[in-house]
């Protein structure tokens, strides 16, 4: 293998680390943005409710920590891909068939 090819797969890898790169700090920047934004509404429907009607505090209090985690657990679900992608990236082992020298 010379040194041009060599080149060129090691471009093809840096290519496809840096997309999937871009692509996991969209993820968790998007997660974290819409995660900030749910807890904000939720926070100001609880507290405007619980100003409305103050004997329903601890009815209201119990939805509002089932839905909090429901609305963490999505965006932990979304870190958990960032990491898959980070560390096991799928994309590497669809690159290897176009490059018959290493793979073999």
């Amino acid at each position: 293998m010379n040194l041009e090819s060599q080149l060129q797969i090691a471009q093809m890898v840096a290519s496809v680390q840096n997309t999937t790169l871009i692509a996991v700090a969209f993820l968790i920047g998007i997660g974290a943005l819409g995660t900030a934004l749910g807890f904000a509404i939720l926070g100001g429907k609880f507290l405007e409710g619980a100003a409305r009607q103050p004997e329903m505090t601890a009815q209201l209090q119990v939805k509002l920590f089932i839905i909090a985690g429901l609305l963490d657990a999505v965006t932990m679900i979304g870190v958990a891909i960032a990491l898959l992608f980070t560390f096991a990236n799928p994309f590497m082992g669809n690159l290897v068939q176009f490059l018959p020298e290493i793979a073999g």
